[in-house]
């Protein structure tokens, strides 16, 4: 019975308060798409949970038929998300990376991209999945992540 009351306390508990979803103003509206741009849930820190951000540019989603400028956006999107949480590059746990027609001329891209954005090392746990396609024709990249912010 003790254990049963302790299951219902924390489902309780879980439903009423742990969980925010963010879609920062200066990002396009992800909400006819079926997603926000990060969700969390509160522990003794906080896990949040960002959903892949393309290099899509501000609300019109302006995508550059350039890759290193669909990178550099990609990461500032990721940026301005983790920003709204008062978090850091570094606060990024794990990392999924998305790239079109994966290259090694991709790859090396990518590297200096994401070592100009994480200030301070080690990068988060990654994993490049090369795709013959995303959601938007001329998407070319896509990144998710998790982050964990300390209360």
């Amino acid at each position: 019975m003790k254990h049963l009351i302790s299951l219902l306390l924390c489902v309780f508990t879980f439903q009423t308060k742990a969980q925010t979803f963010k879609n920062p103003d200066s990002l396009f509206n992800p909400t006819p798409y079926g997603f926000s741009h990060a969700s969390s849930v509160k522990t003794p820190g906080e896990l949040v949970y960002i959903s892949g951000q393309s290099g899509g540019l501000g609300k019109e989603h302006i995508l550059s038929p350039d890759f290193r400028e669909q990178v550099q956006t990609a990461l500032k999107n990721l940026t301005t998300i983790l920003n709204s949480y008062q978090l850091k590059p570094e606060n990024v746990m794990k990392i999924t990376v998305l790239i079109v027609d994966h290259s090694s001329e991709k790859l090396k891209i990518w590297e200096e991209e994401i070592g100009r954005t994480w200030k301070t090392k080690p990068f988060p746990a990654s994993t490049l999945i090369p795709v013959p396609r995303l959601a938007l024709d001329n998407m070319q990249i896509e990144v998710d992540a998790v982050a964990f912010k300390v209360n």
